[in-house]
């Protein structure tokens, strides 16, 4: 295990109770009043104290809560325990069969939002469906029940990342995320590469939809040709050259959308190929609709990563291109290494990556297969808490560690802004960094904000700590099920001295890490 550095204790240890007289106080939201949101009770129900975790190292079962889950809620613990972890991690790859009733019921009032075809999000306000993106996908990762799927999700969400506040992406991402991500987040990584291919809100931030030979001494657009590669398939060093970036730009052309300006001016649009809208032949008028128009596509012979592409295939192309990215060696190495990095550590070993690499292209890209043979790694199995929690993670994990009621709403994304990793709020196509290097500035906000919850004042989240500390059968038990292992003598010393022990707990290294 890697040791904590004293710095870290001391900003993220006792020390930093004396930053307490300048807690952040969070703004008014929706309230959360005795565990009720919106009439419902989201206190999860404890009906006996469940046995906490008995060693004082992180075990297989906390290691498989701490890296396959957004952290454990009270009882996990036991349940995992008594099914092994081999069952748990399947039951984690067979999300819908679980029963994920609380969830819905948290996320209920979004539904009909989150159900309705894109044209119909155009009718929201300019500003409206970003934060309700951000809440929804907090609520999920707080409440659900299928934690590796939505921990996934997060992966892919960062992988293909997309920047709402890019034209119409802020009307189009909520649908990206439930029709790319969520859709295929534990499927198949060829089929998510093209749904985020033809995904009008990736055809808005990466400029697909400019993409279009309109005379004959027109220039592609290359810049979703170059992202493509360099960020979702091959890697920066994946083999790619300039020339590739082209042929790619040149096979993507003629693919665009309907904008919403568009529609305001009332422009009709006839094209040959459509994915969305009218029916074939009828006028094509449907908000953020995807559509292929044949007369602006370069329809010659191209060459990519050595592969020729004939001439005359037409929007055939897209599918070509799609299979020589999605099924290069070099991709099965940049995702290897990437998802490594999520499940393993920062620095994975070479052969833990080759092994998942091989997986990759063996399985044709089966993310199922893929996180079984990670989870399978002699470095999997060995890397109990080496890895800091990423702030979003943090958050979560600290809700849920307490049992903690929670509307999700500004509040709590201020803090997670605070800390830089507030959902879908990244302004590059890079998506938010893996690597724990990039958030040691955010202790300091983490402090405050594990103050604050400990405390109650955050608006819209509470606490029932002495209800929740006799559930589970006092201090010992508490600290247990917190850190996921028995607290050491320091930690249960600093627990029960320091005046405020369970935000102690909530920002010591041993629950900031993983």
């Amino acid at each position: 295990m890697k040791k904590t550095s004293r710095r870290e204790f001391i900003i993220t240890g006792a020390a930093a109770i004396a930053f307490s007289a300048t807690i952040f106080r969070a703004a008014q939201g929706l309230l959360t009043q005795g565990g009720q949101y919106l009439g419902l009770n989201l206190t999860r129900p404890i009906e006996r104290a469940p046995l906490p975790p008995a060693s004082t190292s992180i075990d297989p079962v906390a290691h498989a809560l701490n890296r396959l889950t957004f952290g454990p809620v009270a009882g996990d613990y036991e349940r995992v325990s008594k099914m092994g972890v081999a069952a748990f991690i399947e039951e984690q790859l067979d999300p819908g069969k679980m029963d994920d009733g609380l969830c819905d019921r948290v996320t209920a009032r979004f539904c009909d939002l989150w159900g309705e075809p894109l044209g119909e999000h155009y009718e929201e306000d300019d500003d409206s469906l970003p934060p309700i993106l951000r809440r929804v996908t907090t609520l999920r990762a707080i409440y659900s029940r299928r934690q590796l799927f939505e921990v996934m999700c997060e992966f892919w969400s960062d992988h293909f990342n997309i920047d709402p506040g890019k034209g119409d992406c802020r009307w189009s991402k909520p649908s990206d995320d439930r029709d790319v991500i969520r859709k295929n987040a534990l499927g198949n990584f060829r089929d998510m590469l093209r749904a985020s291919a033809l995904s009008p809100a990736m055809l808005w931030y990466l400029d697909g939809q400019a993409n279009s030979l309109r005379k004959t001494d027109d220039k592609p657009n290359e810049n979703y040709a170059r992202e493509l590669m360099e960020l979702h398939t091959l890697g920066v060093h994946g083999g790619y050259t300039q020339q590739d970036v082209m042929e790619v730009a040149r096979c993507l052309t003629g693919w665009s959308l309907f904008s919403k300006r568009e529609a305001k001016l009332g422009k009709v649009i006839k094209p040959r190929v459509f994915l969305s809208g009218a029916a074939k032949g009828m006028p094509f008028t449907d908000r953020g609709g995807v559509f292929f128009d044949g007369e602006h596509h370069d329809n010659g012979p191209k060459r990519v990563l050595g592969h020729d592409i004939p001439a005359g295939l037409g929007k055939d192309d897209i599918d070509r291109v799609i299979d020589i990215v999605a099924f290069h060696p070099n991709t099965a190495r940049f995702l290897a290494t990437k998802l490594c990095k999520r499940f393993i550590a920062d620095e994975p070993s070479a052969a833990s990556v080759e092994a998942v690499a091989k997986s990759f292209s063996d399985s044709k890209g089966d993310i199922k297969t893929v996180l079984r043979t990670i989870f399978s790694t002699p470095e999997y199995a060995a890397s109990a808490g080496v890895k800091i929690k990423r702030p979003f993670h943090f958050v979560v994990s600290a809700i849920r560690a307490v049992n903690a009621s929670t509307d999700a709403d500004k509040p709590v994304m201020q803090f997670l802004e605070k800390m830089g990793q507030a959902p879908f709020r990244y302004p590059t196509p890079d998506g938010y960094p893996l690597e724990a290097e990039h958030w040691h500035t955010t202790l300091l906000w983490r402090w405050k904000f594990a103050l604050a919850l400990a405390n109650n004042r955050i608006a819209g989240t509470r606490i029932e700590r002495a209800k929740l500390l006799r559930q589970l059968g006092g201090d010992s038990a508490l600290m247990a099920t917190v850190l996921n292992r028995k607290p050491t003598a320091d930690e249960s010393d600093a627990f029960l001295k320091s005046g405020d022990g369970l935000a102690l707990l909530l920002a010591s290294p041993g629950f900031q890490r993983c």
